[in-house]
């Protein structure tokens, strides 16, 4: 069982993405900004995390650059879910960022997306 962190502040995407991952075998932590988020990260060292970009007080790309300067954090895995468009650059910049997808997302897309990320997270450790 992998532990993924969703870090959204979106409660109806929150409760979609607990559900549906707890469903397929997934234990979930739940952060509803990016300050929680990091906070959680540090506590539970999840597998995976997915980040949603535009939240309050701290956005993902904040959160994911505090990740990446911890020697620890930095090896997990960033799937970014957002409605936000992606230009060109904007998600180069942050290297744990492994994947990005936009919302409205397929769950079934997105089932497929985790597991990539946590096979090659497993066979990393």
């Amino acid at each position: 069982m992998a532990k993924i962190l969703v870090v959204d502040d979106d409660k109806s995407i929150v409760d979609l993405l607990q559900a549906l991952l707890t469903s397929h075998g997934q234990e979930v932590f739940v952060a509803m900004d990016g300050r929680a988020g990091l906070a959680t990260a540090k506590q539970e060292k999840p597998d995976l995390i997915i980040l949603d970009i535009m939240m309050p007080e701290m956005d993902g790309f904040a959160v994911s650059g505090l990740l990446f300067q911890d020697p620890v954090m930095r090896m997990i895995p960033v799937l970014i879910l957002t409605a936000m468009a992606r230009t060109q650059n904007n998600f180069d910049l942050v290297p744990n960022i492994r994947l990005y997808m936009t919302k409205p997302f397929d769950p079934a897309d997105l089932l497929s997306k985790v597991q990539t990320l946590l096979q090659s997270q497993f066979k990393a450790a």
